[in-house]
């Protein structure tokens, strides 16, 4: 490009070389007249190169990496024993949000969330998108992809996905493949970004771990040399406080740990490439779990584990190493990756609509930022057979949850159920999982309100205690209120019941 600038200055140089309003340069000796035309050309030449727009400076990518199942076992969240050392320096380098709260605790689902911006119920992803017996995003939803393509966007998914249909979701470009392979992984990105060229692009990289496999935590399948199997001893680790502190529990959480830090070593490898296809200053980094640790308890639970996350964003040369306690919902993300990209949340040829969230970017450098204290959250299903309507509001200091079909026994996801954790507890017998009440957690009442401030592990259910009549009239007018804004089609409940 330069030297195409540097071509056509100099073709218009010699052109005024023989014209009137050079004639006074034309009448010098033709050693001063070059140099006065080297000086001209010169300073023609850099304005020009300095006030052209640049590609690369206007290119605005995005990677989001979501883990499956990664609850707040990560060390730059505290966690002594977690091997993270790739997922800490991105926070370093970025925003590590303290409050960061998935909108569903369970994967497609929360998936579904993050790639349209809107809650379970209103995007039309309630539960699971396999097995014969799956769920649809609603057709007239536009995802991130479909929203991007318009501005020229290329977009790409390396593994788990785990959404539909394609209509909602058009992924340029799909790379199916092993998620717990690192190695395989970041060869599929590094491809994806050569075939880019000078478009810019948004690449979702679905990682499976910590997620259970068949057996276990799949870290005895067999990697490339390259990564590493960090082990963890069961009898040095913590024990969440909703489980059992019994020696299944603690084997399952060392193979979960490791399950981590392999899926730490992908997260570097990510930004490796990144860096290397010299794109990590022109992109909006986003790394994510999609819901709580794959233990009874967490995962598909609307408590703190199955949806208190990590949430770290990194953007080009912002201040690093920002810790913001903003309350930020997954239903956050996309309006963040659409800020970032100068798109407007609508379908092609159609007026914008407004998305329940707001982006992130404003508050990337803040510590403390006001009207950020609320959260909501949504599920439906997890599998097709596991019905347990829930919704939430959570502040800083309570949570209120609404068990829409609270006779029903809470159900288990399946991979929870065969797990040693669960088995164990039924074959004891066991009346607490830790902290928690078996009983009260297979059997729910209508309402549950937890004072955090008093009760952070949320075992105390005040909703009936007089003292606190007033907040759970103001949580529950402001839940009815979210819910008529997102269209929630079981607000027909309130009417029958």
């Amino acid at each position: 490009m330069l030297r195409s600038c540097v071509e056509i200055l100099g073709s218009v140089v010699a052109g005024f070389r023989f014209s009137s309003s050079f004639s006074a340069i034309a009448t010098t000796s033709t050693e001063d007249f070059n140099a006065a035309m080297l000086r001209l050309l010169l300073s023609l030449t850099l304005s020009l190169v300095f006030t052209l727009p640049s590609t690369a400076a206007e290119k605005k990518n995005v990677l989001l990496l979501v883990a499956d199942d990664l609850g707040m076992q990560v060390g730059c969240y505290g966690d002594a024993v977690a091997k993270t050392p790739n997922i800490d320096g991105l926070a370093k380098s970025g925003t590590r949000f303290t409050h960061g709260f998935a909108s569903v605790a369970s994967c497609s689902a929360s998936r579904g969330t993050l790639l349209t911006g809107m809650p379970t119920h209103m995007c039309g992803q309630y539960g699971h998108a396999h097995a014969t017996h799956n769920f649809h995003s609603f057709p007239q939803v536009r995802g991130l992809p479909a929203l991007l393509a318009p501005a020229g966007y290329k977009s790409g998914v390396i593994a788990k996905l785990h959404v539909q249909p394609k209509e909602v979701y058009p992924f340029d470009v799909e790379m199916p493949g092993n998620g717990r392979n690192p190695v395989q992984i970041a060869a599929q990105a590094k491809k994806f970004f050569a075939d880019c060229g000078d478009k810019p692009f948004f690449l979702l990289v679905g990682f499976t771990d910590p997620h259970r496999a068949a057996k276990g935590f799949a870290n005895d399948l067999k990697y490339p040399a390259s990564v590493p199997a960090v082990k963890f001893d069961p009898k040095t680790l913590s024990v969440p406080y909703f489980l059992p502190d019994q020696s299944e529990v603690r084997a399952e959480l060392a193979e979960y740990y490791q399950s981590v830090a392999r899926l730490d070593y992908g997260v570097g490898l990510m930004i490796k490439e990144l860096e290397n296809a010299k794109q990590l200053d022109n992109t909006l980094i986003i790394f994510l779990s999609d819901n709580g640790i794959p233990f009874p308890g967490a995962k598909t639970t609307l408590y703190d584990p199955g949806i208190h996350l990590p949430l770290i964003v990194r953007s080009p040369g912002q201040k690093a190493g920002v810790v913001c306690s903003a309350m930020a919902s997954w239903t956050d993300i996309a309006p963040t990756v659409l800020d970032w990209c100068g798109v407007k949340p609508a379908p092609a040829g159609k007026k914008a609509y407004e998305l329940p969230g707001r982006s992130l970017l404003p508050i990337l450098e803040k510590e403390k930022v006001a009207g950020w204290d609320t959260i909501f959250a949504s599920h439906q299903f997890h599998e097709v057979t596991m019905y347990y309507p829930m919704r939430v509001i959570r502040t800083r200091q309570y949570k209120y949850i609404l068990n829409l079909a609270h006779p029903l026994e809470f159900p288990h996801a399946s991979d929870l159920w065969e797990s040693p954790t669960w088995q164990g507890i039924i074959k004891r017998g066991d009346k607490m999982m830790g902290q928690r009440d078996v009983k009260t957690y297979l059997h729910r009442p209508k309402e549950e309100l937890y004072d955090l401030e008093h009760d952070p592990n949320e075992l105390k259910n005040v909703a009936a205690d007089p003292a606190y009549a007033k907040v759970l009239e103001e949580l529950r007018a402001q839940l009815a209120d979210w819910r008529k804004k997102t269209n929630d089609p079981w607000l027909i409940k309130d009417q029958h019941e």
